[in-house]
C-alpha cells in the first residue's frame, strides 16, 4: 500500500506495508541512514527522530501511523543554527566515541534545548534516556550545558 509521509519538510510517497516501522522506511526506502537501528524495542534511543517536534523512537512507529505527522531526522537538522551550536558543543566536549548512538543522542538533546533552552542537570538527566555503550554520559551532559550557554 502507498503512504504519504512528511520527512524533513518533503512529502514522500512510500509503497510499503502499513505496519513497517518508520525506522526502516527512513533508512531503506528514503535512504536517510543517519537514524540508526539499535535494539528495535524503543529502549536504546539510537533510532530517535523528531515527530511533530518531540523526540520519539522510530522503531516503534508504524508508517501508517506516521501519516500526517512532521518527521525530522538528523539530516533534517543540518543548517539549523541551534543544532550547529549543539554539534560544536558535542565536538568540544568529545562526546562521541564509537558514534553509533550519537544521532539519537543529538536528536534527544535538540528536543530538550528547543523546549528548555536553559535545562538544569536534572532536566538533562530526565531527557537523555538514550543508551551509550561507550559510557560518554558525562561528556554528553557537559555538551548540552555548553550548547545551552552558547
Amino acid at each position: 500500500m502507498s503512504y504519504s509521509i512528511t520527512v524533513n519538510g518533503a512529502v514522500h510517497e512510500v509503497d510499503v506495508d502499513g505496519d513497517t516501522p518508520l525506522l526502516w522506511v527512513i533508512r531503506d526506502t528514503l535512504g536517510l541512514t543517519g537514524t540508526k537501528f539499535g535494539c528495535g524495542i524503543a529502549e536504546c534511543g539510537a533510532c530517535t527522530v523528531h515527530v511533530d517536534g518531540e523526540a520519539m523512537q522510530s522503531c516503534q512507529i508504524a508508517v501508517e501511523d506516521a501519516v500526517g505527522m512532521n518527521i525530522t531526522t538528523i539530516e533534517g537538522l543540518l543548517g539549523d543554527q541551534r543544532f550547529q551550536a549543539l554539534q560544536e558543543a558535542w565536538i568540544a566536549e568529545q562526546a562521541p566515541q564509537c558514534g553509533y548512538c550519537q544521532s539519537g543522542m543529538l536528536m534527544a538533546a535538540a528536543t530538550l534545548l528547543a523546549n528548555n533552552p536553559t535545562p538544569s542537570d536534572d532536566d538533562i538527566a530526565d531527557a537523555m534516556i538514550n543508551i551509550c555503550r561507550c559510557g560518554t554520559y558525562n561528556r554528553v551532559h557537559a555538551a548540552i550545558r555548553r550548547a545551552a550557554a552558547a
